[in-house]
């Protein structure tokens, strides 16, 4: 912690893309202060013109590991445009007097973006999960959105080595959006290593989100993610493989959080 410079963004600052929404700074990460529905309308833009919009998300536990990994760091920072995609870090804005307007969740996200494919007949290339979870969503992708075209999906489980033929092979796809359900930091490696040889216009990385749409992974109910507590119901269906790294995490988090907040305090202070 504290390796990283924190780059001081203000209200009306922006990154180059067509979204045109302020960017807050949140423990040195500069997130779009954007409603799904602006990001969809984005993701539109981008694809209608052929431009790259590398969607990135961050939640508690991601902040916390890219303060960690520089890699991971460098990657996220790479994106065009970073969202909340966790409870914790719409709160924490709200704390250091960085509003966000509402959590942008992945998986929302990828709903969207399938729910206004269909009527655009958008071409998506699902790589990540398993093959039979792979086998699944293309399945489901069918069933539910039958204007999206499936341009290609490829299972999670490859080789370093194999990693510039599946970017030919989404390359050659020619698809609009592509969906990465992969854990980080690898999904964030594998978009900033080979995003400009896959040249699609959009990549956002969804993490665990085809376990959810298979039916493999319940998501929490409503009332728990209204509450932020999405992270606890993941805990409570595997327990034994994500206490141990959510509770290390959202306390180093919360830590973050205080430690910047006292931090503003006392420049405040010390300018009046």
């Amino acid at each position: 912690m504290g390796r990283f410079k924190v780059k001081e963004y203000g209200d009306s600052d922006m990154k180059d893309s067509n979204l045109n929404v302020p960017v807050r700074n949140i423990l040195g990460v500069p997130v779009y202060a954007a409603t799904i529905g602006q990001v969809l309308d984005c993701i539109d833009v981008a694809i209608k013109q052929r431009n790259p919009l590398h969607i990135g998300v961050v939640n508690a536990a991601k902040i916390v590991n890219m303060h960690r990994d520089p890699l991971l760091m460098d990657d996220v920072m790479s994106s065009d445009i970073v969202l909340a995609d966790g409870a914790a870090v719409v709160w924490a804005g709200k704390i250091l007097g960085q509003p966000l307007p509402e959590r942008v969740a992945g998986i929302d996200l990828m709903h969207g973006v399938f729910e206004r494919g269909m009527e655009r007949h958008y071409r998506v290339y699902c790589l990540g999960a398993t093959e039979e979870v792979s086998r699944i969503v293309a399945e489901r992708i069918a069933q539910q959105y039958p204007g999206v075209i499936l341009a290609g999906r490829r299972n999670g489980y490859f080789k370093e080595e194999e990693e510039e033929g599946i970017a030919q092979d989404i390359r050659e796809s020619n698809a609009d959006v592509l969906f990465v359900a992969m854990t980080s930091p690898r999904k964030e490696n594998f978009m900033a290593k080979w995003g400009e040889k896959m040249a699609v216009p959009v990549c956002h990385g969804v993490g665990g989100s085809f376990d959810v749409m298979a039916g493999k992974v319940e998501r929490a109910p409503e009332c728990w993610q209204k509450y932020g507590l999405e992270w606890l119901y993941r805990v409570k269906q595997e327990p034994g493989r994500l206490w141990k790294r959510y509770l290390v995490t959202n306390t180093l988090f919360c830590w973050m959080v205080l430690k910047s907040w006292i931090s503003a305090l006392f420049r405040r202070r010390q300018g009046t």
